[in-house]
């Protein structure tokens, strides 16, 4: 199992909870009820299950794909770590992830 962490934009803890290894990130996120849309449901044609990933955390996951580069180039509040969530695929060597929601996210859901 790996353990993750989910913090809100100010840093506060949003949730914690462990997941399988072959998980998605934004599939966890969503069981929570975390505000991670993941509108296009993978497809990499969105960016509303952008997550900030713990600098120590980061070299950790695998590469950022162009077109997942491309992606967070057109998304709000974009650092150094941020990756998609629907990119992150738990892996069994990985042990623990904190990623934190970005500022302002938006949720379309319920609109």
């Amino acid at each position: 199992m790996i353990r993750l962490r989910f913090l809100n934009p100010d840093g506060s803890l949003a949730a914690e909870t462990e997941a399988a290894p072959g998980t998605r990130l934004l599939e966890v996120a969503q069981r929570l009820g975390l505000p991670l849309e993941g509108t296009c449901e993978g497809a990499m044609a969105c960016s509303t299950c952008h997550v900030i990933v713990a600098p120590a955390d980061f070299p950790r996951l695998g590469p950022l794909s162009v077109h997942e580069e491309d992606m967070l180039d057109f998304t709000p509040h974009v650092t150094a770590t941020s990756r998609l969530s629907c990119q992150i695929l738990l892996e069994a060597g990985l042990g623990s992830l904190e990623v934190r929601l970005p500022p302002a996210h938006a949720d379309m859901r319920g609109l």
